[in-house]
Formats: C-alpha cells, sequence, structure tokens
C-alpha cells in the first residue's frame, strides 16, 4: 500500500519514524498544524469519544517560555524545537469499564497517527516525558484537573550531532536504538512465562 505522493509504503513510514534529537528550524504553518489534527481527529476511540486535547505550541515567545522553565535537564535538546505539541486528557473524558480506563489508550492511538502524519511531512516528532507538568499547565494554561501525557517535540532532523549530547544521544542520532525480538514480547494463543 502506498501512502500520499511521496510513494512511501506504511511500513517504511513507521520505519523512517525516529526519536531523534539533533534539529534545526522549520517554518511551522496553519496548514502543518491543520493537517496534524485531522488526522488524529480520525483516530479510532471507545464509542468515538475523541479523549485527546492538544496545544500546538509555535509562537516564538511561548515556546521559549516552555522550553526554558517546563522541561528536565535531560531534554535541554528541545530547545532546538520549531514546535511543541502538549497532550492531555481526563478519565471521565473516555469510557471507563469496570477498572479498564481507556483515555490513555486513546489519545495515544490519536497522537501515534499524528507523529506518523509529522515523519511523513518530513519532520521529527520526539514524545518526551521529561517535563514538569505543573509548570507546563500553568504555562499553556490547561486546566489542573486535566493529565499531562506527553510532549511531542517537532522539528526538522539536523546532521549537526551538537556537542553537548551525552555518548548514547550521539549514537542514537546515527544508529537506531536496538529493538527488542518479537520473542520478547509476543505470545501466540496464549501467554506463557518465558
Amino acid at each position: 500500500m502506498r501512502l500520499g505522493d511521496n510513494g512511501l509504503t506504511f511500513e517504511n513510514l513507521v520505519k523512517r519514524r525516529r526519536a531523534y534529537r539533533s534539529l534545526e528550524p522549520v517554518k511551522i504553518t496553519q496548514d502543518l498544524i491543520e493537517e496534524t489534527a485531522r488526522v488524529a481527529q480520525l483516530a479510532p476511540s471507545c464509542f468515538n469519544k475523541q479523549p485527546w486535547r492538544y496545544v500546538f505550541v509555535y509562537d516564538k515567545t511561548t515556546l521559549t517560555k516552555l522550553q526554558t522553565e517546563g522541561l528536565s535537564k535531560g531534554n535541554q535538546w528541545a530547545k532546538a524545537a520549531s514546535m511543541i505539541i502538549a497532550v492531555f486528557s481526563r478519565v471521565d473524558m473516555d469510557c471507563v469499564i469496570g477498572d479498564r480506563q481507556y483515555y490513555l489508550f486513546d489519545s495515544g492511538m490519536a497522537t501515534a497517527i499524528m507523529i506518523l502524519h509529522l515523519t511523513d511531512q518530513g519532520l521529527v516528532a520526539h514524545p518526551i516525558a521529561g517535563f514538569d507538568p505543573v509548570k507546563v499547565k500553568e504555562l499553556l494554561e490547561i486546566p489542573n484537573e486535566m493529565h499531562l501525557i506527553t510532549l511531542i517535540i517537532v522539528g526538522k532532523k539536523s546532521n549537526t550531532i551538537p556537542d553537548f549530547f551525552k555518548d548514547y544521544q550521539k549514537k542514537s542520532e546515527v544508529t537506531r536504538p536496538e529493538r527488542k525480538s518479537l520473542n520478547e514480547f509476543i505470545y501466540l494463543n496464549k501467554y506463557i512465562e518465558k
């Protein structure tokens, strides 16, 4: 199956997606934001509740404030981002069936589709966990009762690796980090302890 005008197969698009840290500036347009939101809009969710919410931060003043005040020390590389997307939701915005809460799963599916769309546009979309959720919510005026799930760092891949990167970061810019073997995470017909 071919995707878009670029002739990529879905498998090749997934393989091209990488969580690079070496970034250079890229122009963020309203069209890019709307196209990215539209693909998330089509994601499946429990009873079509669509619990995901996003703040697309690309205004230079707000972006700089978010980068300097909201990110952990380990994510200072993200100061080169052209946009940061805050992903958030709340448990009661989606199905709760017994002890199963679907809002994180459904928001994750929509966000994965967005990440693949941004990859298809030739961009890096790197989700991170290293941020101060209280400060980020304050800066972006996200209500306290919302669960800030992740931040997606968006930019164009740079071929120049900054000197301040740690050795493992430099290595992962050049070589894809090792993936678990299929044997480590799939089971056939029933779960058997390995």
